[in-house]
């Protein structure tokens, strides 16, 4: 898989049963297979786009997210050549996709002098924390969630969903779009999922 080129043939062999199992089953274990295979094209895409976030960690971690959607979205019976290939663009046009409106946000910004922002803080005294702590709230639901996506309990596919909609607010509509699935189906999966989720703590609330 690391030789010649995208373009070989004999990788959308090898990739073809992968990514079809992997859609089957949302096993785990193929999303580790398919991270090796796409180690170095990640850390080439690391490089390749490091200016556009200063943070590199942070870059990375969206690298990896938005490859992770993009498995969730392929169907091998739709598209059946140059996978590597396809993989490998959709996780660049993605990321740059989701890039680029932080970009047009920040040109949207005004940039404003420090003696007026004080001025046009007028009586506020004390520093808002509300949004720290929708931070922190955050964090701590997706880390509940990855917990039960490592488990085994929810899939990757389910994981997403729920992260979207659940802990960010996006719209099921929205998130269904983004992943390629249908409104009805992404409805079903979640609502699924958190069923399973809380038979599991029921369970556990039992013991």
């Amino acid at each position: 898989m690391r030789e010649g080129t995208s373009t070989d043939p004999r990788k959308d062999q090898v990739l073809r049963p992968i990514l079809a199992s992997h859609a089957a089953d949302q096993n785990p274990q193929w999303r580790t297979i398919l991270l090796v295979i796409f180690w170095p094209g990640l850390v080439s895409i690391h490089f390749q786009k490091r200016l556009w976030d200063k943070d590199r960690d942070e870059l990375w971690h969206n690298i990896v997210w938005t490859f992770l959607q993009v498995l969730c979205r392929i169907d091998v019976n739709r598209r059946t050549e140059r996978l590597v290939q396809k993989v490998f663009n959709d996780t660049v046009h993605r990321l740059h996709d989701e890039y680029r409106r932080n970009w047009d946000r920040a040109d949207r910004e005004v940039a404003a002098d420090p003696e007026e922002l004080e001025r046009l803080s007028g009586a506020i005294k004390e520093f808002d924390t509300s949004a720290i702590e929708l931070q922190e709230a955050q964090a701590i639901g997706i880390r509940r969630l990855r917990e039960h996506l490592d488990s085994g309990l929810i899939t990757e596919t389910d994981y997403l969903l729920l992260v979207g909609t659940n802990v960010y607010g996006k719209p099921v509509v929205d998130c269904a779009r983004e992943m390629g699935l249908s409104y009805a189906a992404a409805r079903q999966r979640r609502s699924r999922a958190e069923a399973a989720i809380r038979r599991f703590l029921g369970k556990k609330d039992e013991r």
